[in-house]
């Protein structure tokens, strides 16, 4: 990176990064991309895991961002990435006679005309209680006179990120996570781009660029300092919260939504689990460490028993996760009532701000701050054509998945199986695959983790740029919200095959074992810790990949 002058550099590596640097690349510009830690190691993989219109944002007359979001699902759906993102029937219990019905349905009505007539998912239908029951044979019968159904998207966050990082990649993006940015370069007014700390070996570059893009999230703030420009905040994070649940532990068909006092309660199907979720309350302390405390546990258990026929406890709870979401700083006391459409702004010169909005609308978001850029460049730069770019994985899914039987057989695996990889890696199972044929051994489940084979651990860190154990055992898989121990039990087996393939010596396998270790002592600890203040302590001095000394005291 420090060889070159690129069109555009980007900064932050999340879903409107990597959104704004496959943007750019596919439009023919120079683009490189650095992410601080690893793709989507902030909000992009703490979210519930849903591609949706956002149904509540009628209730604030929101009508522009829920059809928006509406055409971002059907082309994710159909289109940009079919084997990431499906279908899933969601069921809204009612509780009040003859007025929330028609309240409720008419604005599910309009969440299906917003859709268009093209969209694939089904309208939505209306439930009596014994049919709503049969739906959902866990809930009380006295918790609803009924149930409206409909359906929105679900996906994988984290991978999904991934999958447009590496389509970036694959149309000629300079990418690079573990690459911190601490300093904006000028000449005069204008910002050229920036000082970059390689995180992994502490050597410092200069990238030159035309154009800055920061899309930093809830680190909106700390890049308009450091163009000097900083003052009044940008970003109020909210704090999210999710639990991870067996699927045994609630018996559900689909997803439900519950409404609360300040949102909404979302349960999803996840694999063999559920994930619930979430929390909506502000956050003022470490944005690196947003943590769930005990009070965060408490208040979604609270909400979802008021409706199950066998309340859960925390002796159910097999993972839990929160992040931030970087709300458009506004007026609102309550950050749930906080806008979630988002903010594209030219501060100084050179530089491009874009912040706020859902994880459904990145594409736009993406093509807002690109189409500011290119305006500075004096060039006749294309449209955005990201709308008709397939992600990574997703040319080709359909054939693939008509041939998973085949696939099984070939590889040994069950169709069962098949599916499962087909879902995380598109048409791109055979790289997985061919794996498998070159060692056998790599076919077999992850002790620990079995939901995973071994070949996937080889192929984070040889095609997916995982660069440490925290990378897979959190976002290439999710091993750490699906097995109790948090993945301890998989560490050994895991380090031991993404060793080779990194050229780990002993001292990094214990570095890394350990590090990992120390996280996950520190979460559970900080669950137990009745608020926001005890908890992130608890978790704030714990050392992140890389160890390398220093590195912590950087910007961002």
């Amino acid at each position: 990176m420090s060889e070159n002058t690129y069109d555009v550099l980007v900064i932050g590596g999340g879903i409107v990064g990597a959104g704004a640097a496959l943007d750019a690349v596919s439009r023919g510009l120079s683009v490189a991309l650095i992410e601080a830690r690893d793709w989507a190691s902030g909000s992009s993989s703490r979210s519930s895991k849903l591609i949706h219109g956002g149904l509540r944002y009628l209730e604030q007359l929101d009508f522009r961002l829920v059809r928006e979001a509406l055409k971002e699902r059907h082309l994710l759906l159909t289109r940009l990435a079919p084997h990431l993102v499906h279908p899933v029937p969601f069921l809204f219990p009612l509780t009040h006679r003859i007025w929330e019905r028609f309240y409720i349905g008419a604005g599910m009505t309009l969440y299906d005309v917003l859709g268009g007539l093209r969209s694939v998912v089904p309208r939505h239908r209306y439930l009596n209680r014994r049919r709503a029951l049969q739906e959902a044979p866990g809930l009380r019968s006295d918790a609803l006179i009924g149930a409206l159904q409909y359906f929105d998207g679900q996906t994988d966050d984290a991978r999904m990120t991934l999958a447009v990082v590496r389509t970036a990649a694959a149309y000629g993006a300079v990418v690079a996570s573990r690459a911190r940015a601490t300093e904006l370069l000028r000449e005069g007014e204008r910002v050229t781009g920036a000082r970059v700390l390689d995180m992994e070996s502490g050597q410092e570059i200069t990238v030159r660029a035309r154009q800055v893009i920061s899309a930093t999230g809830v680190w909106t703030d700390q890049v308009l300092e450091m163009a000097g420009v900083g003052g009044t905040p940008t970003v109020k994070p909210s704090k999210g919260v999710h639990i991870v649940v067996p699927r045994e532990a609630i018996d559900l068909r689909g997803a439900m939504i519950l409404r609360t006092e300040n949102s909404v309660l979302f349960v999803i199907p996840w694999g063999r689990y559920w994930v619930i979720g979430t929390t909506d309350t502000q956050w003022s302390l470490d944005q690196d460490h947003p943590v769930a405390s005990r009070a965060d546990i408490d208040y979604l258990l609270d909400h979802i028993n008021t409706v199950l026929r066998r309340p859960l406890t925390r002796d159910d709870i097999e993972g839990v996760y929160a992040g931030l979401r970087p709300l458009i700083s506004g007026n609102a006391a309550n950050t749930a009532k906080l806008s979630r459409e988002h903010l594209v702004a030219a501060p100084v010169p050179g530089l491009v701000i874009v912040a706020g909005g859902k994880y459904t609308t990145y594409r736009v978001m993406a093509k807002d701050a690109v189409d500011m850029a290119v305006r500075d460049l004096g060039d006749a730069v294309p449209e955005s054509v990201t709308e008709r770019v397939p992600l990574l994985g997703a040319t080709g899914y359909g054939a693939q998945w008509n041939r998973r039987r085949r696939l099984a057989a070939r590889s040994g695996l069950s169709v069962l199986t098949v599916e499962r990889l087909l879902r995380r890696y598109g048409s791109d199972v055979d790289e997985v695959l061919d794996l498998l044929a070159a060692d056998p051994t790599l076919g077999q489940p992850i002790h620990g983790a079995p939901s995973y084979l071994r070949a996937e651990v080889v192929y984070a860190a040889s095609h997916e740029q995982a660069l440490h154990l925290e990378d897979v055992l959190v976002r290439r898989t999710h091993i750490s919200i699906e097995e109790r121990d948090r993945g301890l039990a998989a560490v050994s087996e895991v380090t031991a095959l993404m060793a080779p393939v990194l050229d780990w010596d002993d001292h990094t396998l214990r570095r890394e074992t350990e590090n990992y270790r120390l996280h996950v002592e520190a979460e559970l600890a900080a669950e137990r810790q009745p608020d926001d203040v005890t908890a992130e302590v608890i978790l704030h001095d714990v050392p992140e990949p890389p160890a390398f000394s220093g590195a912590a005291d950087t910007s961002l």
